[in-house]
């Protein structure tokens, strides 16, 4: 779809019942869904000239490289009412990610709701919660215009802006971030360090092994490490979504990766020091693999630079002509003053980590990570956001409960779990937990209604 084709805001109209929405990835084609089925207008604005959000690897802020897959299996991972085709891959790639975005977006008619090639600039409250927001944006022409919406409903994805740590010394060769990553191409001919063994830095690793002269890994922990296949099957299917306890499921799950993944400690990879799930396990079936066939060295974490030569802290160096920093992401909204988000810490303190406590016309959708949540655990973030915005117009007894409940005291629902403490943690939830106090409310909204 070109620009022309985008819907654009209706010129000198002040419509203060309108939301604007911000971003046309996974979480904002589902927010926009939502919000038409709750028959609530607003305006979509979107960057790239397409929908799919970092899916499409020709976005602006794409960080895909042309390997990337999926990490949990489509059944595990797509919309419930919107299955991918039987004869998509059990772990897409990017590319059919990115089509069945797209196929989303004609299914349901949204793109007719966005403006494309438009970057917001600005988003401000003009007083108190429910007083409109002043949006200022800038389209292909380069212009700035603004309108006054009812609020703003943030989804821009949480994955874009690089985690960049500082490096003591300096490095001779090439020095990128896993973002600036596109091709194995870049590694020919090339001693390679890969920084980072979170599942982007295994995979990137891979590419590495097959493409450069030499490739090591350096790592500041341990990580747990799960096949993509047991039994035959992806193994994000065993158990039928049986909602076991967390002890239990610790239990069945480390007994099964001790059966199929062995101790990764022989390979060299350091001892985790945390339980399985308190952090994000690696998805990769093929680093181990190589570990034990002698095709990548693990090395300590980096200490300084000195030209090419890279020490680490156990003592031991390397000679490289490339380093690779697969340290993650941040999350950025640099389009909103952060005291407006209620940011505690490396992330907004939010109900159900969407729903700000004092205010009602600023949400934030998609900040929510968990193993296995899918895209259908976003999608009922979406419905209950569309169905709290309604509730309230409306003026039901049920969205004025919630609207109470969010005003008190709350916690970020971890299921009791004690996650490790890394910026990219902050806003990671337990999925059986969060997913029952979610549909719980979606529940009520409905019978309010």
């Amino acid at each position: 779809m070109t620009d022309r084709q985008s819907r654009v805001p209706e010129e000198g109209i002040r419509n203060r019942d309108r939301f604007a929405l911000i971003g046309a990835g996974p979480m904002g084609l589902a927010m926009a869904r939502t919000l038409i089925d709750q028959g609530i207008p607003f305006q979509g604005f979107e960057l790239h000239s397409d929908v799919g959000g970092l899916w499409d690897i020709d976005a602006p802020r794409s960080t895909m490289y042309e390997t990337a897959h999926l990490i949990s299996s489509k059944r595990m991972t797509e919309f419930a009412d919107f299955p991918m085709r039987e004869e998509v891959a059990e772990y897409p790639s990017h590319r059919e990610v990115k089509e069945y975005f797209r196929a989303f977006a004609d299914r349901f008619d949204l793109r007719r709701h966005f403006m494309f090639g438009t970057e917001v600039l600005r988003t401000e409250p003009l007083g108190g919660s429910g007083e409109g927001w002043r949006v200022v944006w800038r389209g292909g022409d380069g212009e700035a215009r603004e309108d006054i919406f009812a609020g703003v409903l943030v989804a821009n994805g949480t994955l874009s802006e690089p985690n960049m740590p500082e490096f003591e010394g300096e490095f001779a060769g090439e020095l990128i971030h896993s973002s600036k990553y596109r091709s194995p191409r870049q590694f020919d001919g090339k001693r390679v360090l890969v920084i980072g063994a979170g599942n982007s830095g295994c995979d990137i690793a891979v590419d590495a092994i097959h493409h450069g002269v030499s490739c090591d890994l350096s790592m500041r922990r341990g990580y747990y490490f799960v096949p993509k296949y047991v039994f035959g099957r992806p193994a994000d299917t065993l158990g039928g979504g049986a909602g076991l306890p967390m002890w239990l499921k610790r239990r069945i799950d480390g007994m099964i990766l001790k059966w199929f993944v062995g101790d990764p400690q022989k390979y060299g990879f350091p001892k985790p020091d945390y339980r399985l799930y308190e952090s994000h396990p690696v998805v990769n079936s093929l680093i181990l693999f190589h570990a034990g066939h002698g095709d990548i060295r693990i090395r300590a974490d980096v200490e300084r630079f000195d030209g090419n030569t890279v020490h680490f802290r156990d003592g031991t160096s390397g000679e490289y002509d490339m380093v690779l920093a697969a340290t993650g992401y941040r999350l950025h909204y640099p389009f909103i003053d952060r005291a407006l988000l209620n940011w505690k810490g490396d992330a907004p303190h939010l109900f159900l980590n969407c729903m700000h406590p004092a205010r009602d016309d600023i949400f934030v959708l998609g900040m929510v990570e968990a193993s296995g949540l899918g895209w259908q655990g976003r999608h009922e973030q979406a419905e209950m956001v569309a169905r709290y915005i309604r509730g309230l117009r409306d003026g039901t007894s049920a969205a004025r409960q919630l609207q109470r409940e969010k005003a008190g005291s709350f916690d970020r629902l971890t299921g009791g779990m004690k996650y490790i403490d890394l910026p990219r943690m902050a806003y990671y939830v337990d999925k059986a937990t969060f997913r029952k106090a979610v549909n719980t409310r979606i529940a009520k909204l409905k019978r309010s209604a």
